[in-house]
Order: structure tokens, then C-alpha cells, then sequence
């Protein structure tokens, strides 16, 4: 049987605990998807596939369901480090073809950087498949926000969550996803 999304959310979440898997958990509440039983899928954006809020997609979900999505997450326990995880997202102009979501974990890293570098993996990716070469530093239309490949206007965009470790050394972990619902 097959199953092609056809509404996508992005969502992000931090935890904090004194054992990982239970700071893991706490991110999930946090971003509101720990009741799912979340199946990780690789990079592909459907195509027509539609973005909607997070509070749309959260309603959607129902205790125990099965729910694919791109979910990026990191974790540290060592005190003042920063952490961030982030999605990325590139859209074909035409959204008739697929686009590409990326996941990326950093150390060190603000969200903006984090969710940046998200963006042009995700955006890389797209331009392979669009058949260009792609050179980040001299796509990026900062005036309007997208990338130019070739002539098409790709669409980016992330969710990027990011945390100081606990002073205390308690585990702190972050997560970003892209949440797919039918």
C-alpha cells in the first residue's frame, strides 16, 4: 500500500533530565509528538505536499499512531555546551516534483546557524536533481529569502531548536521535525 503525505508540520522541542532517554522524551512532549510512535524516513518532500501550523497538526495526531517523519535530535550533558538540531526544507518552484528536507546536529552552533546550514544541505540536494552546480555563498537571495538554481526560485526554510546544557550536568536534548499527516 502506498502512502504519500500530503500535509506536512514542522515542530521542535527541548528536555531536560537526569537520564538521556527520559531528556529525549521530555523534547518530544515539548514539541508535542511523544504520544506517536515516530518512524524516522529519509529526505524526500512529497510533492503538492502542504505545510500547516503546528497546532493543526498536532490536533491530528492521535495517542499511539504510527507518524513518519525527518527528525533531527541531539543531546549533551555536559554543562554551559550548546546544542541544536535542525530540519531543513527546499521546495521546487514547480510543486509538482519532490523538494528535500534535511536533517542536521550541532555543538556550538546558534539557531540561526544551525538553521541555516539546514537550509543549504536541503537546498544542495534539490540542485542535484535540478541538474545545476550549486554554490551557497552566491544562490542566496537574502532580499527575498529563496534560493536561485538555475533560474527557479526554490523556497527554503527550517525549524531549529537549540539549548544551553544544564549547569547542573542534567541531560539536555533538542529536537526538530518534520511531521507528516494525511
Amino acid at each position: 500500500m502506498s502512502s504519500i503525505p500530503t500535509k506536512v508540520f514542522l515542530t521542535n522541542g527541548v528536555g531536560k533530565h537526569r537520564e538521556k532517554l527520559q531528556s529525549f522524551e521530555m523534547a518530544l512532549r515539548d514539541a508535542g509528538i511523544a504520544q506517536c510512535n515516530l518512524v524516522r524516513v529519509s529526505s524526500i518532500f512529497p510533492p503538492g505536499c502542504r505545510i500547516i501550523p503546528k497546532k493543526e497538526g498536532v490536533e491530528q495526531l492521535k495517542a499511539g499512531q504510527v507518524v513518519f517523519c525527518v527528525l533531527s535530535d541531539n543531546s549533551t550533558n555536559e554543562p554551559h555546551r550548546l546544542v541544536a538540531a535542525s530540519v531543513g526544507l527546499a521546495m521546487p518552484k514547480d510543486r509538482t516534483r519532490y523538494g528535500y528536507l534535511s536533517e542536521h546536529h550541532g555543538f556550538g552552533q546558534t539557531e540561526k546557524q544551525a538553521g541555516d546550514y539546514a537550509e543549504d544541505i536541503a537546498a544542495e540536494m534539490l540542485a542535484t536533481i535540478i541538474g545545476v552546480k550549486f554554490a551557497p555563498d552566491k544562490s542566496w537571495n537574502e532580499r527575498v529569502g529563496n534560493w536561485t538554481i538555475s533560474g527557479e526560485i526554490v523556497k527554503t526554510m527550517n525549524v531549529t531548536q537549540s539549548a544551553i546544557g544544564d549547569k547542573h550536568g542534567l541531560w539536555t536534548t533538542v529536537v526538530a521535525g518534520a511531521i507528516f499527516v494525511q
